[in-house]
């Protein structure tokens, strides 16, 4: 069989439909070879109950973004809401606020083990899963010139926890990792990968083709 010839594609009977801005999201669920449609971009409130667990806000705030979409979706479409926190010593850090805010947060990092913790939603017609990964990164100590230099070159506002695992700061100030990688980059995309097939299978199984 040549590669052309390959049909294996679980997913092919089913489009996704991401609801994030994330370019770190696109790019990674478009590794997975699937059928992606970018949804308008629906602001919600990304508040959390004060006393809940740092561990459980992501899957928290994946799931509030999901509600503003349900009405619109039909048969055979997935909808996908993610969001990422930073927790460093018990504390949620999301995404700073400016470049002060970033380097504080990365002040706090430098030197210690943090958990990233990715929450993802799967909306259906149907039903509505979520579920969260967590992975732990351990980093160096760091200089407040190589906190500069990264926060003034690379602005990472955007990120949470105000540093891409991919970038400069990453290469150099990333001592260990235990879990999955991606979950910090923004999906956790092998428990992703697997619970999108059960999803079409079940599609199959109820008929619709």
């Amino acid at each position: 069989m040549t590669p052309t010839e390959n049909r294996y594609k679980p997913l092919e009977d089913c489009k996704i439909l991401l609801a994030s801005h994330s370019p770190r999201r696109r790019e990674l669920l478009g590794r997975l070879d699937v059928d992606v449609e970018i949804l308008p971009l629906i602001e919600v409130n990304e508040s959390y109950p004060a006393k809940m667990r740092a561990e459980e806000v992501a899957a928290y705030i994946s799931r509030k973004k999901a509600h503003p979409y349900m009405g619109q979706l039909k048969d055979k479409e997935i909808l996908l809401t993610a969001d990422t926190v930073v927790i460093s010593r018990g504390e949620v850090l999301g995404k700073p606020s400016d470049a002060e805010d970033a380097a504080m947060m990365l002040r706090l990092l430098a030197g210690h083990t943090h958990k990233v913790v990715t929450g993802v939603t799967l909306a259906t017609t149907k039903r509505m899963v979520t579920f969260s990964e967590t992975t732990e990164v351990d980093f160096a100590p760091l200089s407040h010139e190589e906190i500069d230099y990264y926060v003034d070159k690379y602005r990472p506002i955007d990120k949470a926890g105000a540093y891409g695992i991919q970038e400069w700061i990453g290469y150099i100030g990333v001592s260990g990792i235990r879990g999955d990688y991606y979950n910090v980059m923004g999906l956790p995309l092998h428990s992703l990968y697997n619970r999108l097939v059960t999803i079409a299978n079940g599609f199959r199984k109820s008929g619709q083709h």
